[in-house]
C-alpha cells in the first residue's frame, strides 16, 4: 500500500494530465464541452477513476462518453508516461452528476423555504387555546391572601366544638 498522501498527489496529477490531454490531443467530433472535475485513484496506484462534466443534454454526454472510450488507451499511456509508476493505472470515466444534484437540492430548499412561510403564516393568525394569561399575577395574589386572611380570623373568633374550652 501507498502513503495517502502520495496517493492524492498521484490523483492531482491524473486529473490534470487527463485535462491537458482531452483539451490539445484528442480531436473527436464527438467530445462535447467537457470539464474534468476529479480523479481518484486506489492505494495499489493500478485503477483511476476520472470525474466529468458535460455541457449540454443527453446526446452531448453519450457522444462525449464514447470519444472518451475511444481515446482511453492514448489517455492510459500518457499518464503512465508521466506518472513514472511501473504499472499504468487503468482509467474509468464516470459522468459527473454535479449539476442535476445541485437542482435537486435548491428544489429541497426552495420547498423548505415554502413551509417555513406557511408556518409563519399560520403562526400570525393562532390564538391562545386557554386564557391569555394563564399564570397568577400579584394583583391575583394579594387578593388571595386577603381572603385566606380574612378566613384565619373567621376561625379564631369561632369557639371550639366540644371537649375543653381551654
Amino acid at each position: 500500500m501507498s502513503d495517502p498522501a502520495k496517493v492524492r498527489r498521484h490523483a492531482e496529477r491524473v486529473r490534470e494530465l487527463v485535462a491537458s490531454v482531452v483539451r490539445s490531443q484528442i480531436k473527436d467530433p464527438r467530445l462535447g464541452m467537457i470539464t474534468i472535475t476529479d480523479a481518484r485513484i486506489t492505494a495499489d496506484l493500478r485503477d483511476a477513476t476520472v470525474f466529468y462534466t458535460v455541457l449540454g443534454d443527453a446526446a452531448a454526454q453519450a457522444g462525449t462518453a464514447a470519444a472518451l472510450e475511444s481515446a482511453k488507451g492514448m489517455l492510459r499511456s500518457t499518464v503512465g508516461k508521466a506518472l513514472g509508476l511501473r504499472h499504468s493505472p487503468t482509467l474509468t470515466f464516470v459522468l459527473d452528476d454535479v449539476q442535476d444534484q445541485v437542482k435537486h437540492i435548491d428544489d429541497l430548499l426552495a420547498q423548505a423555504r415554502n413551509a417555513d412561510a406557511e408556518v409563519q403564516r399560520i403562526a400570525a393568525r393562532a390564538e391562545y387555546a386557554g386564557e391569555p394569561q394563564p399564570y397568577r399575577l400579584d394583583e391575583d395574589a394579594d387578593e388571595d391572601a386577603d381572603e385566606a386572611r380574612d378566613a384565619d380570623e373567621d376561625a379564631d373568633e369561632t369557639p371550639p366544638r366540644g371537649g375543653d374550652p381551654r
